[in-house]
């Protein structure tokens, strides 16, 4: 059976973020386990979303019915959203509700946000687009635990600011412990840098 990645989904979700995350977990390729993982998306409801770029989706499910029991990691994208109002604020309680039950939760852009407003921030390394931009959201209180990296991963949560899809799915690779350490750097180096290098690795894992 395939492990299920819950994705989370809503009007003006950044497209371009989550894209090398999504597909390379599941098509399976170069992974230590064959077979993938099953991308499931979750909404506020069941009632189609557009992205920023236009994609009309239809989540698979609402997140009133989401529970961490049966998922390897809960997925929150960036969106313009999560800068105006607390509409996604939903999303942030169940990240909580997943890293209380040990399950992996991987946020980047504005949904880092919305987890400094939730105060997950707090306690644990972290990282955003800057750290003004954290600074600037109500409650948040872990300036102290802020790095400025492409990606942070600490314990069960990954982070990573709008510029880097690529890095913040290394870091989720790596918690999800899919590829052996020579093929993530290779993934990366190729993915990142374009590096001919990579490619010997990668097809021959």
């Amino acid at each position: 059976m395939k492990k299920i990645v819950h994705h989370a989904i809503y009007d003006t979700l950044a497209d371009w973020e989550t894209g090398h995350l999504t597909a390379h977990l599941r098509n399976g390729n170069y992974q230590r386990e064959s077979g993938g993982y099953e991308i499931v998306t979750v909404g506020l409801t069941t009632d189609p979303v557009v992205t920023m770029g236009g994609l009309r989706i239809t989540p698979d499910l609402a997140l009133a019915d989401l529970s961490p029991a049966g998922s390897a990691l809960l997925l929150l994208p960036g969106a313009d959203l999560w800068d105006a109002g607390d509409s996604l604020a939903p999303f942030a309680r169940k990240a909580r509700e997943f890293l209380d039950a040990g399950v992996p939760v991987a946020a980047i852009c504005g949904a880092t946000a919305g987890l400094a407003r939730e105060g997950l921030l707090d306690d644990r390394d972290h990282t955003s687009a800057v750290a003004q931009y954290l600074e600037a959201q109500e409650g948040y209180a872990g300036a102290g635990h802020y790095l400025d990296r492409d990606a942070v991963l600490d314990g069960d949560l990954v982070t990573a600011g709008p510029t880097e899809p690529v890095a913040f799915a290394r870091e989720v690779f790596r918690r999800l412990d899919v590829y052996r350490p020579e093929v993530l750097d290779a993934w990366f180096r190729l993915f990142s840098r374009s590096d001919a290098s990579a490619f010997e690795v990668l097809m021959t894992a």
